[in-house]
């Protein structure tokens, strides 16, 4: 335990320390295992801090700075455990090395699925015995074959269903890990501007692809109702050419760029009844 006069001096450090960072960053712990925050600091540069300490202490060492009320307020109102980050990595940055480092997790009896969790049928490398008993009870079609437990149909746990103590004892049993647990920041302030997860969490393949669709779906709607642009304009000049040599062609028009091809279309006809004459 700290006594007063050191918990005011590790505010009064701390407070100093976040002036050498160009980014601060408030991450939300509650419930994360250990294993997860110590893989995810140690993926992290030498000059990246993470401050733990009681939700009053860091309070104060937000509390003198202006531009980081939102961080004090989001602390202030809520009972989770948070902690605070100071780095010179970008927000972005940041965001995508927290979430690079996930754990999976096994499921706990009552929780719900948060998608379809597949049961393969199968061989398994589990040995006859109690487990066996087990797996029936679960409701899982389970024979032995020569020596072996074998699944013999496939078992959907489906989304949003409660899982069973009998299917999470199933699913530890056959390492089946449903869960995928990630340290999301809540907020992070960077270069005068503030970032919440949503925005950090923005998926640029997705965004890139949404563009291509939004473009292709805009491009459509103008070539439908003529809508003369840069990005239509080929387009248009390619159709009123074609429809000319077309038009020339049925008219038998003599003029350049059509009588080539009505020369063509002669010199092919000619062949063709040549051909059929000799035939016959």
């Amino acid at each position: 335990m700290f006594s007063k006069s050191q918990k005011i001096e590790f505010v009064k450090k701390m407070q100093q320390e976040i002036n050498n960072y160009s980014t601060i960053g408030l991450v939300q712990i509650q419930n994360i295992p250990d294993k997860l925050l110590q893989k995810s600091k140690n993926s992290f540069k030498k000059d990246t801090k993470i401050i733990f300490a009681r939700k009053k202490i860091l309070l104060r060492v937000l509390e003198k700075e202006a531009k980081l009320k939102p961080l004090f307020d989001e602390l202030k109102n809520n009972k989770v455990q948070y902690v605070i980050l100071l780095t010179n990595d970008s927000a972005f940055e940041i965001f995508k090395k927290f979430k690079s480092n996930s754990l999976k997790l096994f499921a706990k009896p009552n929780q719900k699925s948060i998608e379809d969790i597949l049961i393969k049928s199968g061989e398994t490398s589990i040995q006859p015995g109690q487990t066996v008993t087990e797996l029936k009870q679960a409701g899982i079609n389970v024979q032995i074959q020569k020596g072996k437990v074998v699944i013999g149909t496939d078992k959907i746990i489906r989304k949003d269903e409660v899982i069973t103590p009998q299917i999470s004892k199933v699913l530890r049993i056959l390492d089946i890990k449903p869960f995928t647990v990630s340290i999301i920041p809540n907020l992070i302030f960077y270069q005068d501007l503030l970032f919440n997860r949503e925005v950090l969490n923005i998926n640029k393949d997705k965004i890139v692809n949404d563009m291509i669709k939004s473009f292709n779906s805009a491009l459509a709607i103008c070539l439908q109702k003529n809508i003369i642009n840069k990005y239509t304009i080929s387009t248009f000049v390619a159709k009123a050419y074609n429809n000319a040599i077309y038009l020339g062609l049925k008219a038998q028009l003599y003029e350049k760029g059509i009588i080539e091809k009505l020369l063509l279309n002669a010199f092919i006809n000619t062949i063709t009844l040549n051909n059929s004459i000799n035939s016959q």
